[in-house]
């Protein structure tokens, strides 16, 4: 069995010609394999080279209506700036428009259901969803596969007041339809008994 070789990151970062940062990126994120000295030196296993092609990544952007495609537009092209910055190769780029709080989006469906895409890029974490983000997180890691989020900050105060009136909207539908559906079962109750009292 032979021995590990170990070089250090900055000849790894000269060997696949990347900046020094990608490569470090590249430690941190996990794609290559390595071991950090106690001096704070990173070593890298040299046969640990990085082959863009194995690494398949897509780039998630969202907005809530229509009103915001610029925005969308925009988004997407800080997310494939990024991409490019860590040196990722772009397998996917995916738009959408639609709520935060939908778990009925078709194009989110679809990107989570490609089991090719070893690394999912978001600007924030609201432009994936709103709510059960680290149910998605845990799921996808099982997976051997990745959400990296830009910004762990929320953004974005207009789109968060459109998901905040759909949560009053859908609430309201739902009271409202409670109550109808209960004034329903009281009358087939209701005719039910004059049934039995014939």
């Amino acid at each position: 069995m032979s021995e590990i070789k170990y070089i250090k990151l900055s000849e790894y970062a000269r060997k696949n010609s990347f900046t020094y940062k990608t490569a470090y990126c590249h430690w941190k994120d996990g794609i290559i394999n390595g071991k950090q000295l106690k001096t704070g030196t990173i070593l890298i296993n040299d046969e640990s080279t990085f082959d863009d092609k194995d690494i398949k990544v897509a780039i998630y952007s969202r907005v809530s209506s229509s009103e915001n495609k610029d925005n969308l537009e925009k988004q997407n092209e800080r997310l494939r700036s990024y991409a490019n910055a860590k040196g990722y190769k772009i397998y996917k780029e995916v738009k959408e428009i639609g709520s935060g709080l939908s778990d009925n989006r078709k194009k989110l469906y679809d990107l989570l259901n490609d089991n090719e895409i070893d690394i999912i890029i978001i600007e924030h974490k609201d432009r994936f969803s709103r709510f059960g983000l680290n149910y998605i997180k845990l799921l996808l890691e099982k997976q051997n596969r990745k959400l990296e989020i830009i910004n762990e900050a929320n953004n974005d105060r207009e789109d968060l007041m459109q998901d905040f009136v759909s949560i009053i909207t859908s609430f309201c539908a739902r009271l409202y339809g409670q109550r109808r559906n209960k004034r329903k079962t009281e009358k087939l109750i209701e005719e039910l008994k004059n049934d039995k009292n014939i």
